[in-house]
Protein backbone atom coordinates (compact mmCIF):
# COMPACT_ATOMS: atom_id res chain seq x y z
CA UNK A 1 0.00 0.00 0.00
CA UNK A 2 1.54 3.25 -0.64
CA UNK A 3 2.15 5.81 2.05
CA UNK A 4 -0.26 9.18 1.98
CA UNK A 5 3.11 11.44 2.22
CA UNK A 6 1.16 14.44 1.61
CA UNK A 7 -0.79 13.51 4.89
CA UNK A 8 2.14 12.55 6.92
CA UNK A 9 4.12 15.57 5.92
CA UNK A 10 0.73 17.59 7.22
CA UNK A 11 0.89 15.74 10.32
CA UNK A 12 4.36 16.41 11.23
CA UNK A 13 4.10 20.18 10.97
CA UNK A 14 0.58 19.95 12.42
CA UNK A 15 2.30 18.22 15.78
CA UNK A 16 4.83 20.67 15.73
CA UNK A 17 5.61 23.12 13.28
CA UNK A 18 9.35 23.99 14.96
CA UNK A 19 10.19 20.38 14.60
CA UNK A 20 9.07 19.37 11.32
CA UNK A 21 12.78 19.71 9.25
CA UNK A 22 12.17 17.15 6.72
CA UNK A 23 10.73 18.70 3.36
CA UNK A 24 7.96 17.79 1.31
CA UNK A 25 9.24 16.99 -2.11
CA UNK A 26 7.65 17.55 -5.34
CA UNK A 27 9.06 15.25 -8.12
CA UNK A 28 7.60 16.51 -11.48
CA UNK A 29 7.36 14.78 -15.17
CA UNK A 30 9.69 17.72 -16.68
CA UNK A 31 12.72 16.93 -14.31
CA UNK A 32 12.04 19.19 -11.85
CA UNK A 33 12.09 18.78 -8.17
CA UNK A 34 10.27 21.59 -5.90
CA UNK A 35 10.10 21.65 -2.05
CA UNK A 36 6.67 22.26 -1.04
CA UNK A 37 6.20 24.77 1.97
CA UNK A 38 3.76 22.90 4.53
CA UNK A 39 3.35 25.98 6.31
CA UNK A 40 1.17 26.83 2.83
CA UNK A 41 -1.49 24.69 3.73
CA UNK A 42 -1.91 25.73 7.41
CA UNK A 43 -2.34 29.72 7.17
CA UNK A 44 -4.64 32.15 8.78
CA UNK A 45 -6.74 34.83 7.31
CA UNK A 46 -4.23 37.92 6.59
CA UNK A 47 -1.62 35.33 4.63
CA UNK A 48 -4.10 35.04 1.94
CA UNK A 49 -2.98 35.82 -1.32
CA UNK A 50 -5.37 38.99 -3.30
CA UNK A 51 -7.15 36.11 -5.39
CA UNK A 52 -7.78 34.00 -2.74
CA UNK A 53 -10.01 36.99 -0.86
CA UNK A 54 -11.38 37.91 -3.93
CA UNK A 55 -12.64 34.08 -4.27
CA UNK A 56 -13.72 33.46 -1.11
CA UNK A 57 -15.61 37.06 -0.71
CA UNK A 58 -17.40 35.60 -4.14
CA UNK A 59 -18.45 32.17 -2.47
CA UNK A 60 -22.54 32.01 -2.09
CA UNK A 61 -24.98 29.62 -0.27
CA UNK A 62 -24.13 26.15 0.22
CA UNK A 63 -20.43 26.03 -0.86
CA UNK A 64 -17.89 22.55 -1.66
CA UNK A 65 -14.28 23.26 -0.74
CA UNK A 66 -12.63 20.62 -2.75
CA UNK A 67 -9.30 19.63 -1.72
CA UNK A 68 -8.90 21.00 1.33
CA UNK A 69 -6.13 19.94 2.81
CA UNK A 70 -5.63 21.16 6.40
CA UNK A 71 -8.71 22.97 6.32
CA UNK A 72 -7.67 27.05 6.08
CA UNK A 73 -9.86 28.08 3.60
CA UNK A 74 -12.93 26.44 5.36
CA UNK A 75 -12.44 27.46 8.70
CA UNK A 76 -12.13 30.99 7.15
CA UNK A 77 -15.67 30.53 5.60
CA UNK A 78 -17.28 28.90 9.02
CA UNK A 79 -15.84 31.90 10.79
CA UNK A 80 -18.06 34.24 7.68
CA UNK A 81 -20.38 31.99 9.15
CA UNK A 82 -20.85 30.39 5.24
CA UNK A 83 -22.59 27.15 5.08
CA UNK A 84 -19.13 25.15 3.81
CA UNK A 85 -18.37 21.76 3.54
CA UNK A 86 -14.96 20.40 2.91
CA UNK A 87 -13.64 17.03 0.99
CA UNK A 88 -10.68 15.90 0.69
CA UNK A 89 -9.12 12.41 -0.44
CA UNK A 90 -6.67 12.35 2.87
CA UNK A 91 -7.27 10.64 6.06
CA UNK A 92 -4.72 12.09 7.80
CA UNK A 93 -5.67 15.59 6.26
CA UNK A 94 -9.54 14.83 7.04
CA UNK A 95 -8.83 14.07 10.69
CA UNK A 96 -6.23 17.36 10.98
CA UNK A 97 -9.18 19.53 9.87
CA UNK A 98 -11.63 17.83 12.50
CA UNK A 99 -8.82 18.35 15.30
CA UNK A 100 -8.47 21.88 13.60
CA UNK A 101 -12.42 22.54 13.69
CA UNK A 102 -13.59 22.32 10.81
CA UNK A 103 -17.41 21.06 11.11
CA UNK A 104 -18.21 19.00 8.16
CA UNK A 105 -15.77 17.19 6.30
CA UNK A 106 -16.26 14.51 3.47
CA UNK A 107 -13.48 11.59 3.33
CA UNK A 108 -13.92 11.00 -0.38
CA UNK A 109 -12.89 11.41 -4.18
CA UNK A 110 -15.20 14.65 -5.41
CA UNK A 111 -15.73 12.05 -8.40
CA UNK A 112 -18.07 10.25 -6.09
CA UNK A 113 -20.20 12.16 -4.81
CA UNK A 114 -23.99 11.22 -4.90
CA UNK A 115 -27.34 13.45 -3.84
CA UNK A 116 -26.00 16.69 -3.04
CA UNK A 117 -26.22 20.36 -4.39
CA UNK A 118 -23.97 23.34 -3.58
CA UNK A 119 -24.44 26.79 -4.83
CA UNK A 120 -20.80 27.10 -4.93
CA UNK A 121 -17.83 24.20 -5.98
CA UNK A 122 -14.48 26.04 -4.99
CA UNK A 123 -11.35 24.87 -6.34
CA UNK A 124 -8.40 26.83 -4.80
CA UNK A 125 -4.72 26.36 -4.84
CA UNK A 126 -5.32 25.67 -8.49
CA UNK A 127 -7.72 22.75 -6.82
CA UNK A 128 -9.27 22.27 -10.45
CA UNK A 129 -5.50 20.41 -11.04
CA UNK A 130 -7.00 17.33 -9.70
CA UNK A 131 -8.90 16.57 -13.33
CA UNK A 132 -5.18 15.76 -14.27
CA UNK A 133 -5.81 16.42 -17.88
CA UNK A 134 -8.00 18.43 -20.48
CA UNK A 135 -10.59 15.41 -20.82
CA UNK A 136 -10.42 15.04 -17.11
CA UNK A 137 -11.20 18.65 -17.29
CA UNK A 138 -14.24 18.27 -19.36
CA UNK A 139 -15.68 15.55 -17.31
CA UNK A 140 -15.62 17.71 -14.64
CA UNK A 141 -17.82 20.16 -15.97
CA UNK A 142 -20.50 17.76 -17.24
CA UNK A 143 -19.81 15.77 -13.05
CA UNK A 144 -20.11 19.90 -12.25
CA UNK A 145 -23.93 20.37 -13.78
CA UNK A 146 -25.24 17.42 -11.80
CA UNK A 147 -23.85 19.03 -8.04
CA UNK A 148 -25.01 22.89 -8.60
CA UNK A 149 -28.27 24.56 -7.63
CA UNK A 150 -30.17 26.30 -10.75
CA UNK A 151 -28.14 29.40 -9.46
CA UNK A 152 -24.77 27.11 -8.75
CA UNK A 153 -21.09 28.47 -9.91
CA UNK A 154 -17.48 26.83 -10.25
CA UNK A 155 -14.72 29.12 -8.71
CA UNK A 156 -10.86 28.44 -9.09
CA UNK A 157 -8.00 29.61 -9.91
CA UNK A 158 -5.46 27.76 -12.74
CA UNK A 159 -2.03 28.55 -14.35
CA UNK A 160 -0.64 29.27 -18.02
CA UNK A 161 2.70 27.25 -17.36
CA UNK A 162 4.31 27.93 -21.09
CA UNK A 163 7.14 29.89 -19.87
CA UNK A 164 8.38 26.36 -19.05
CA UNK A 165 9.03 25.34 -22.54
CA UNK A 166 9.96 29.23 -23.28
CA UNK A 167 12.00 30.20 -20.57
CA UNK A 168 13.21 26.65 -19.79
CA UNK A 169 13.53 25.27 -22.55
CA UNK A 170 11.86 22.07 -21.27
CA UNK A 171 10.79 20.09 -24.23
CA UNK A 172 7.13 20.49 -25.17
CA UNK A 173 5.35 16.87 -24.53
CA UNK A 174 2.73 14.93 -27.46
CA UNK A 175 -0.28 15.77 -24.85
CA UNK A 176 -1.52 19.47 -23.81
CA UNK A 177 1.74 20.97 -22.13
CA UNK A 178 -0.14 21.65 -18.84
CA UNK A 179 -0.86 18.19 -18.33
CA UNK A 180 2.26 17.39 -15.36
CA UNK A 181 2.65 14.12 -13.53
CA UNK A 182 4.23 14.26 -10.32
CA UNK A 183 4.89 12.47 -7.37
CA UNK A 184 5.40 13.11 -3.30
CA UNK A 185 8.36 12.01 -1.57
CA UNK A 186 8.21 12.50 2.06
CA UNK A 187 10.90 11.32 4.99
CA UNK A 188 12.38 8.90 2.56
CA UNK A 189 8.76 7.54 1.92
CA UNK A 190 7.56 7.70 -2.02
CA UNK A 191 3.87 8.40 -2.91
CA UNK A 192 1.58 7.26 -5.49
CA UNK A 193 1.97 9.31 -8.56
CA UNK A 194 -0.50 11.66 -10.15
CA UNK A 195 -1.72 14.07 -12.95
CA UNK A 196 -2.50 17.61 -12.59
CA UNK A 197 -3.59 19.72 -14.83
CA UNK A 198 -2.54 23.81 -15.57
CA UNK A 199 -4.97 25.28 -18.06
CA UNK A 200 -4.29 28.50 -20.15
CA UNK A 201 -7.24 31.01 -20.37
CA UNK A 202 -7.19 30.30 -24.18
CA UNK A 203 -7.91 26.53 -23.68
CA UNK A 204 -10.37 27.29 -20.85
CA UNK A 205 -12.77 29.80 -22.85
CA UNK A 206 -12.33 27.54 -25.39
CA UNK A 207 -13.32 24.37 -23.75
CA UNK A 208 -16.17 26.69 -21.51
CA UNK A 209 -17.64 28.01 -24.99
CA UNK A 210 -18.14 24.05 -26.03
CA UNK A 211 -19.47 22.69 -23.21
CA UNK A 212 -22.01 25.64 -22.92
CA UNK A 213 -20.75 26.89 -19.59
CA UNK A 214 -20.39 30.89 -19.21
CA UNK A 215 -16.43 31.88 -17.84
CA UNK A 216 -15.39 34.86 -16.38
CA UNK A 217 -11.46 35.77 -15.56
CA UNK A 218 -11.97 37.81 -12.39
CA UNK A 219 -7.91 38.36 -11.75
CA UNK A 220 -4.66 37.86 -12.71
CA UNK A 221 -1.75 38.35 -10.90
CA UNK A 222 2.02 38.72 -12.28
CA UNK A 223 2.77 34.82 -12.40
CA UNK A 224 -0.11 34.20 -15.03
CA UNK A 225 -2.02 32.59 -12.32
CA UNK A 226 -5.67 33.82 -13.06
CA UNK A 227 -9.04 33.28 -11.16
CA UNK A 228 -12.11 32.12 -12.97
CA UNK A 229 -16.10 32.16 -12.33
CA UNK A 230 -18.18 29.58 -14.58
CA UNK A 231 -21.76 29.02 -14.82
CA UNK A 232 -23.80 26.56 -16.48
CA UNK A 233 -25.63 28.62 -19.34
CA UNK A 234 -29.03 28.62 -18.94
CA UNK A 235 -31.00 27.18 -21.13
CA UNK A 236 -33.93 29.51 -23.05
CA UNK A 237 -37.41 28.77 -22.69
Amino acid sequence: MVKDVYGEALLAYYKNPEAAQKPLLLHSSYGDTEEMPVEVFFREEEDFTELEYIALSLTDGKVLDVGAGAGCHSLYLQDKKVDVEAIELSAIACTIMQQRGVKHILEQDFFNLTDKKYDTLLFLMNGIGLTGTIDGFRELLTFAKTLLTDRGQLLFDSSDISYLYDEYEVPRPAHYFGEISYHYAYNGEQGAPFRWLYIDQKKLIEIAHEMDWVVQVLFEDENDQYLVRMEPKKKEN
